[in-house]
């Protein structure tokens, strides 16, 4: 396309371009009024201006670029907005393309519809001013969080014909996640991978101050991202005719440099690692908006951030919006009707090919149920309580193993972790699949290959944003994670919890698959990394989210955590967070009960129970694997002391449940709780984590003032396991102290035994102290309540 022909192309581009910042602006400042056919007044402006003008008419001009690729291409691309408060434009697009029309009928493509469009911006009741779940097309809110690139690589893997613009602000650029989030190029395979076209947007300020990579020279930056593995491409410029013609020009360069890579390496084999495109995009703050209020320089400075002008209460800064407006020329974008003209319509690429309606960015409509293997094939053999030591994560692992085998066709399945899928006990799936690398692979590497399916790298920001673009665009995973870490994602989960949260409320969004973690590494077993690998408290995190989103699970044995899995896999719209030990552990119930168990999510063991359905004198309640362990051999030694003493054992799988009906789906009504745990007895709780949140979840209960919970207490160091619930009171000899302290009943005896608890604390300490290990008695413990009659 040369002369006059292209001109032409880039001139209607302009005015698309135009239409867009026009709709963004009014999105921020306008009510009423939309299309200035009268004299702007005061009451068309909004009482309170909430949004940001700065980076959006940089977001919009790229968004009109890419519309003639995917045109003149026919490519499948999304759009994801890294510059948090992007929305305005990101919304706009949406709306001259006519898909947030479709899918919000009363957002019609006229001047009623575009007054809608305008009010419900920022606005009680409304939208919010980010790239949210109700923006067609977005899978990704951006911010500060810094997460579009693993985003994007993450909707890409396994995505062969998808390509992801990550429009990365220079704000956004300056976050940990973000700036480790350019090396998953070492992991993007183009031979079964789609492409990410990553585009640094540089307008020089952040709310208040110069952003980092807009002060670097011009070699410096060039030199950073060519370290990072990119060939980069820079536009630059203020006068917009010609920066739309060197944007055109390098667009052409870069698609067909990422489709001459995808041929090559989908003809001849992954090879090595390409060097992939990607574009630095330089434009003043607020571009096209106001330079000058109050005699203070806006466009070009960090005052055009957020409202150039946020006191309309002055009659100048009516005019100044108004001229601004009017500076787009509306009447020449949209006709009497307040629709977009045809001519400029027809720049929008149709249907799915449309950014805003790409399946990718309504990731439910593309998924397609895991082929899983029956669950029951990896049982363990369990003749009696305690009797056999497995690890759990060890049998999970396998099961995982094979989810990768039988999904392999389908290439739909991966697995996640900061390099702990061997160490979380999941070496199994190296028998399937290898680590994934597109960087050099050295013959001493083990299990690692271009094509392999467990990614691991050793950041849990890239492996969560990895992840959650993988999941949002229609497929599947699993992340591993030691329990102390995982706290680093924290916020990511936040995010992704509050997007699943909001689609449930939005009926075109489908569902997509859960979000499942293992932590695993937990804070009971760390013998050698002592107290900085030792924290709980990621489940608190999550049980502060709302109801509708979240579970927690914390399976005692490999059996219960087998039947956990397979129905977190099958589950749709969750996050999901299992807590489970890898080290040998006794195992508990076989797998029918298991099955029974965890279908219950809570349930009293009448085998290590022996009130025989009558009311108890206590309820020894448990959840978490060691906190379970633990529970029984207090029940045995209870059992063995105080033989007519009558104990229920309550095992909790399904943290949930604990909460009542009202507060979670899976919540328990007033009457089942009092049944289990009594309206009046004591109730001695080990628990896995901070000993506040079952407190938290059970205080309007009938009994709560009975309840006595003993959990992680933030006592932490190198020891045995065994000494670390000591240190922290959750060990059998407490918990039966505990149950002697609070049950009056046990006559003379019950000091006698309190004297000798505390005595074998006693010796245990000094035993640790002199051999560095747990007393033979402690190690080598099995359940032997069956000698006590079941």
């Amino acid at each position: 396309m040369e002369g006059a022909e292209e001109t032409a192309l880039l001139r209607k581009m302009d005015a698309y371009w135009r239409a867009a910042n026009y709709l963004s602006v009014g999105q921020i400042y306008l009510m009423k009024n939309p299309l200035l056919r009268r004299p702007l007044k005061r009451d068309d402006i909004k009482p309170r201006l909430l949004g940001h003008w700065g980076t959006t008419p940089g977001l919009n001009f790229i968004y009109v670029h890419l519309n003639r690729v995917i045109k003149e291409h026919d490519l499948s691309m999304i759009y994801l907005a890294g510059p948090g408060h992007g929305g305005p434009g990101v919304v706009a697009n949406a709306y001259l393309e006519g898909t947030y029309s479709e899918v919000y009928h009363e957002i019609s493509q006229s001047e009623r519809g575009m007054q809608r469009l305008f009010k419900q911006f920022s606005f009680p009741g409304g939208i919010p001013s980010h790239a949210a779940p109700e923006t067609p097309g977005s899978i990704n809110e951006g911010g500060e969080l810094g997460y579009v690139l693993t985003h994007a690589f993450g909707a890409v893997f396994d995505n062969p014909e998808l390509i992801a613009a990550a429009v990365i602000g220079d704000g956004e650029a300056e976050t940990g996640p973000l700036a480790t989030s350019w090396h998953s190029n070492k992991f993007l395979n183009p031979v079964h991978d789609g492409a990410v076209l990553p585009i640094l947007h540089l307008n020089g300020y952040k709310i208040a101050g110069p952003t980092v990579l807009a002060r670097l020279p011009h070699h410096e930056l060039r030199s950073l991202l060519e370290g990072y593995g990119y060939k980069p491409y820079f536009v630059e410029g203020v006068e917009p005719l010609a920066t739309h013609r060197l944007m055109a020009s390098v667009l052409d360069v870069v698609i067909a440099e990422i489709t001459g890579i995808q041929q090559k390496a989908r003809a001849e084999g992954f090879k090595t690692r390409p060097m992939w495109p990607m574009i630095v995009l330089r434009s003043p703050k607020g571009w096209t908006g106001p330079k000058v209020v109050d005699s203070v320089q806006i466009e070009g400075t960090f005052r055009a951030h957020q409202v150039p002008m946020a006191d309309m209460d002055k009659p100048e800064h009516i005019r100044i919006l108004e001229r601004w407006m009017k500076s787009y020329q509306p009447e020449k974008l949209f006709d009497q009707k307040g629709s977009l003209r045809p001519e400029l319509a027809e720049l929008a690429p149709k249907g799915d090919r449309r950014m805003s309606a790409n399946p990718n960015a309504n990731g439910g409509q593309l998924l397609r149920d895991l082929q899983l293997p029956d669950f029951y094939d990896y049982a363990v053999k369990v003749l009696r309580p305690g009797a056999a030591q497995v690890s759990a994560t060890t049998v999970q692992g396998q099961f995982i193993r094979d989810v990768l085998r039988l999904n392999e066709e389908r290439k739909n399945f991966r697995v996640f972790s900061p390099d702990e899928t061997a160490s979380n006990r999941w070496s199994a799936v190296f028998e399937v699949t290898e680590r994934c690398s597109t960087a050099e692979i050295l013959p001493s590497d083990y299990k690692v290959s271009p094509d392999g399916r467990v990614m691991e790298v050793l950041s849990e920001h890239m492996c969560q944003g990895w992840l959650e673009g993988y999941l949002l665009t229609g497929r599947h995973g699993f992340f591993s994670c030691y329990e102390a870490f995982i706290h680093i994602v924290d916020s990511m989960f936040n995010q992704h919890a509050k997007w699943l949260e909001a689609t449930r409320h939005i009926p075109w969004r489908k569902p997509v698959a859960s979000l499942n973690y293992l932590l695993t590494s937990h804070v009971w077993r760390q013998d050698h990394n002592g107290f900085s690998h030792q924290d709980p408290g990621f489940i608190d995190v999550v049980a502060n989210k709302r109801s509708e989103v979240i579970r927690i699970y914390l399976p005692p044995d490999a059996n219960t955590l087998l039947s956990v899995t397979d129905h977190c896999l099958r589950s749709r719209n969750y996050v999901n967070v299992i807590v489970a030990g890898k080290q040998l552990a006794p195992q508990w119930l076989d797998m029918d009960a298991a099955v029974k168990h965890c279908t219950l999510g809570i349930g009293i063991w009448d085998w290590a129970s022996n009130d025989k359905g009558f009311e108890p004198d206590v309820v020894m309640a448990c959840a978490g694997d060691v906190p379970t362990m633990e529970t029984l051999a207090a029940v045995d030694l209870m059992r063995l002391n105080f033989p007519d003493l009558k104990i229920r054992m309550v095992n909790v799988v399904d943290l949930m449940r604990l909460q009542p009906a009202s507060e979670h789906p899976h919540g328990m009504t007033d009457k089942n709780f009092d049944v289990l745990f009594t309206k009046d007895k004591p109730v001695i709780f080990a628990f896995h984590g901070y000993p506040m949140l079952i407190h938290k979840l059970t205080y309007r209960r009938a009994n709560h003032s009975n309840i006595h919970v003993r959990g992680y207490k933030e006592r932490g160091t190198t020891t045995t396991p065994f000494d670390m619930v000591v240190l922290n009171d959750l060990d059998r000899f407490h918990l039966v102290m505990d149950v002697i302290d609070r049950v009056p009943k046990l006559g003379s005896r019950a000091a006698y035994v309190k004297q000798a608890l505390l005595r074998k604390l006693i010796d245990h300490k000094r035993y640790i102290r002199e051999h560095g290990e747990d007393m033979p008695e402690v190690r080598n413990w099995k359940w032997s309540g069956e000698k006590f009659g079941d």
